[in-house]
């Protein structure tokens, strides 16, 4: 075990004080496209950092019952909620994801409209690219003809998990083929890894990137839809899933680093180890592993990664390394450029890493 179950359960204290009050003081972590200025920093905010750390928080409550993760993701709702919605993207929706265990836990009635609204956007209204897969919409920017591996995490989970609290066939049936066209079109079939994204304008993977923070929502992606969707062995989209998760942590393991993390271009050594990243790959292995989804020789892989991670964490509860938001690349250098800078989803991350780490000790 890279540490004890006391020392986790001290740092994900730690680092839940810390997502839940930082903020862009000092600009970091802003983007500007054109007149549009997105806060991917501060907690307040409705969009994928903060979804993604609702769900860290939401998931350590139900793992260790921890009464203050749960109340910093109430609190959150009911602030959201007193605010105008924000505008409907990919991004956007991935806060739909906690809010349908919480809906799923209490039954709160100010959350089904919410629910049943934005499912019935990503459904029938969402833009789609070529053979109807998602086209990756942000607030700034349409990226038209695009899928990106980030979807899946951001948008699919919550249509999947929506449609099976709420009984709606036909968005379980949606997510089943975003996973299967977004397989078709990002995973690298010559290494087992993930490209960050596809275009259906030029059919090409941009610059072939293999991200890793993209590899990341990949790794966290399949076994949490196995799960949401009851998927059993037998099962052709459970095989096909398991596969292509094999595949992908097999070629992780081969790159992983002597410190535990992984680089931010995975095969690439002379790019700069990334903390988030890294941070999702360990739990979407420990996941995997932890429900049968994976074979246990792949808990080494994710052990080294949670002791790699203890490394980069401060005594206030942030998480060094961690890449602020990164487009598509048009070239490898801007991924080896990229700023780094202490992110929500840095700690939300690694919150969801240890937390899974903590069902080991079970």
């Amino acid at each position: 075990m890279p540490a004890t179950k006391e020392r986790l359960t001290r740092l994900i204290d730690a680092m839940t004080d810390n997502l839940v009050s930082i903020a862009s003081n000092d600009g970091e972590g802003l983007w500007k496209v054109g007149d549009v200025v997105i806060d991917d920093k501060s907690w307040n905010v409705w969009n994928w950092p903060q979804g993604v750390g609702l769900y860290g928080l939401y998931r350590n409550y139900e793992v260790t019952g921890n009464a203050k993760a749960l109340k910093a993701v109430t609190a959150w709702f009911d602030a959201r909620l007193a605010e105008d919605s924000p505008n409907k993207n990919v991004n956007t929706m991935c806060p739909l994801l906690t809010m349908a265990y919480l809906y799923e836990r209490t039954g709160d009635s100010r959350l089904r409209p919410y629910l049943e609204q934005w499912a019935r956007w990503a459904c029938e209204s969402m833009p789609r690219t070529d053979l109807g897969g998602m086209q990756h919409i942000t607030l700034g920017e349409p990226h038209h003809n695009q899928l990106w591996a980030d979807t899946l995490v951001m948008t699919v989970l919550p249509l999947a998990k929506i449609g099976r609290l709420l009984g709606v066939s036909r968005y379980v049936e949606e997510a089943k083929y975003q996973f299967l066209i977004h397989i078709k079109y990002l995973m690298d079939n010559t290494t087992g890894l993930w490209f960050h994204g596809w275009t259906f304008d030029e059919h090409h993977n941009f610059v072939g990137a293999h991200w890793a923070r993209g590899n990341c929502w990949a790794t966290i992606a399949i076994p949490e839809i196995i799960d949401i969707l009851g998927l059993k062995e037998g099962d052709a989209l459970y095989r096909w899933l398991t596969a292509v998760l094999e595949a992908q942590a097999e070629a992780l393991a081969a790159h992983q680093s002597d410190s535990g993390l992984w680089h931010t271009l995975i095969d690439d050594e002379g790019s700069y180890l990334e903390s988030s990243g890294t941070a999702g790959i360990a739990y979407g292995i420990l996941r995997a592993v932890h429900h049968g989804h994976l074979d246990e020789k792949y808990l080494d892989v994710a052990y080294r990664a949670v002791a790699g991670l203890i490394d980069r964490i401060d005594e206030h509860g942030s998480v060094a390394g961690v890449s602020v938001g990164t487009g598509m690349g048009s070239d490898f250098d801007y991924y080896r450029g990229i700023d780094i800078s202490p992110m929500p989803y840095g700690q939300s991350l690694t919150i969801l890493a240890f937390t899974e780490m903590l069902v080991s000790y079970c």
